[in-house]
């Protein structure tokens, strides 16, 4: 019988350990169908959204007909926005859960339209989406834990520990075992992982850094169960100090590091800049009008040689202060989107010291479901928004009639999931470090021969 099969033949009577696995397997098996179920989901209410929006245009063209100027066109009709999941967004959900996936926008002030999306019931966001993002950054360390707390002092207490530590080869027979035990965690966690990438047709260079990232969480716990291991106590102190661990490395730490980098970069919230925006809106209708187009003049000079504004309401002194409303929150918008960068860089930068922010953020990178990945959106949006505006603004600064076949031309937004980004600091610093104490706790393990 070969040493793997008898290492084998034991964690197989280990009823403890073979439910562990089970359960370990089952658990990743649902989140990665929960996952690609809430894909799927989210995909179908994209693909829903788009042909209603068609029939609320085609109502628009019907109720209102030919216009003058296209003003009425302009503020009646909607445009979908949407950003679909990407093929790896299953793994982790991440912002996706509580940012808007779908945002109807028209040719009014943007940044009103931007943040007020941003709603959703916080008590249903505070639990976090199951997926595998979260069995793999809390859970699975419980599981290594429950496999190796006591792998050299369950010898002791069986009263074989002397007599390994005499054979020539001692301290290989519990390498072999880690190492095996730490394959089987990895295998419970990768195979639903491939299936549910093969399902969502995942490309091979992100399944290999998600597989990657994986193994690199898993050696780092397994690195630390064996420093503990290695101390000589017994199992019941092994895994109160590896639970203490979990806890701090996973929940303390973050936490307490989320604290502090939320008060030294204070950033407001989105709809302070809804509000803002809103506000000069509403204080427009008390300026002047010849002033406001003034100022919208100054900074788009292509129409100062219009025709001036008749005595009537028009419809090009309604958009122009709504567009001037926009660039009177620029800067605040500006300084909004730095503080969430700048939070952003040190998160990453922790993960370099906390393997499960790393991971996390690794994942959620590739998933195309992180914070920059909203803000990559929120940029194709406001780049959109600029194509409504050129695309009104010949009908409302030259008094152009709005006929209803020009409801045909107006702009189509490109609803395409971005480009897979690769962390390259991130994984080589996860990587590392896991290395570093993997390391470290075989070397301890070695060193017990001569204890």
């Amino acid at each position: 019988m070969s040493a793997l099969s008898f290492e084998l033949r034991l964690l197989w009577r280990s009823r403890a350990s073979m439910a562990a696995l089970l359960l370990l397997l089952l658990l990743s098996s649902l989140a990665v169908w929960s996952g690609l179920h809430e894909v799927a989901r989210q995909r179908q209410t994209i693909a829903r959204v788009g042909p209603l929006n068609e029939q609320d245009v085609a109502a628009v063209a019907r109720t209102r007909g030919d216009s003058p100027n296209g003003g009425e066109a302009a503020y009646y009709t909607f445009y979908t926005t949407a950003d679909p999941p990407s093929d790896a967004a299953f793994l982790a959900i991440g912002m996706r859960d509580v940012s808007p996936y779908v945002l109807r926008v028209r040719a009014l002030g943007l940044q009103a339209q931007l943040y007020d999306g941003e709603t959703f019931n916080p008590e249903l966001a505070l639990a976090g989406r199951f997926d595998f993002a979260f069995v793999l950054i809390y859970l699975a360390p419980l599981f290594v834990i429950t496999l190796l707390h006591d792998v050299v002092s369950g010898e002791r207490q069986a009263g074989r520990l002397r007599m390994l530590l005499a054979l020539p080869h001692g301290a290989r027979s519990w390498r072999r075992r880690v190492l095996l035990r730490g394959a089987l965690v990895f295998a419970c966690l990768a195979l639903p992982a491939c299936v549910g990438m093969l399902a969502a047709s995942t490309g091979a260079a992100v399944a290999g850094v998600v597989l990657a990232t994986t193994a690199a969480y898993l050696a780092f716990w397994t690195g630390i169960s064996l420093l503990i291991a290695s101390r000589g106590w017994r199992s019941v102190a092994n895994a109160t100090a590896l639970m203490g661990a979990w806890a701090m490395l996973t929940l303390v730490l973050p936490a307490l590091a989320n604290v502090m980098l939320t008060r030294a970069v204070p950033v407001h919230q989105g709809v302070d800049l809804m509000m803002a925006q809103r506000q000069a809106v509403h204080g427009a209708w008390e300026v002047p009008r010849e002033e406001t187009m003034r100022k919208f003049f100054a900074g788009h000079p292509e129409w100062r040689d219009t025709a001036p504004l008749p005595s009537r309401f028009h419809w090009k002194w309604y958009f122009a202060f709504h567009q001037l409303g926009d660039e009177s929150v620029a800067a605040q918008a500006r300084d909004y989107r730095a503080g969430l960068a700048a939070r952003q860089e040190w998160s990453e930068r922790l993960g370099w010291l906390l393997p499960g922010v790393g991971a996390q953020a690794v994942l959620h990178r590739l998933a195309g479901s992180d914070l920059p990945a909203q803000l990559a959106y929120q940029d194709r949006i406001a780049a959109f928004h600029r194509r409504i505006r050129e695309f009104y603004y010949p009908y409302l600064f030259n008094d152009r009639p709005f006929r209803a076949d020009d409801y045909a031309r107006r702009p189509v937004y490109d609803a395409r999931p971005a480009d897979a980004a690769y962390p390259t600091a991130g994984i080589a610093a996860l990587c590392a470090l896991a290395v570093l104490v993997f390391a470290w706790g075989l070397a301890r393990l070695r060193r017990l021969r001569v204890a």
